[in-house]
């Protein structure tokens, strides 16, 4: 079987599981603000084994940044990153579960959010510019579209 083939399989395998998600709606949304909080620690657990790895400084960890491997930086970076992100996701959300216009398609919104923010995380820490861009671009529309569904259009 070829990689492509594989990869085929998976996204609808993938796309099934969530077209037959038996949740409603509203509670997708809610369910989708609690991973989206636990994936702003996600690139942090590289910058954690950054530390430990290279003698860990109690005393100055700020001063510690600057010691840290390429990668542990990039993830630092995408820590952050997700911290402003998050904010935006949030409130769109809460935008969506306040007007009562929650659906399957901001199902796929915040589905969809969720994994662009795990594949910006790695395009990020593993230093692939572009992957990195696509998957904030997917990130930031999906945002936009769970505030317009907010308004009803």
């Amino acid at each position: 079987m070829s990689f492509e083939l594989s990869i085929d399989i998976f996204v609808v395998v993938i796309l099934s599981l969530i077209m037959n998600l038996s949740y409603p709606p509203s509670q997708v949304l809610l369910y989708g603000l609690a991973i989206a909080a636990g994936l702003v620690y996600f690139p942090y657990i590289f910058v954690a084994f950054a530390r430990v790895t290279n003698d860990y400084d109690m005393s100055a960890p700020r001063a510690m940044f600057d010691r840290l491997p390429e990668y542990a930086k990039r993830a630092s970076w995408a820590h952050q990153n997700s911290f402003e992100v998050f904010m935006l996701f949030s409130a769109s959300a809460l935008m969506v579960y306040v007007s009562g216009n929650s659906s399957e398609y901001t199902n796929l919104l915040v589905i969809g959010f969720l994994g662009s923010r795990v594949l910006y995380s790695v395009g990020y820490i593993a230093d692939i510019p572009i992957l990195r861009s696509l998957m904030w671009a997917g990130s930031m529309t999906a945002i936009a579209s769970l505030m317009t569904r907010s308004f009803g259009i």
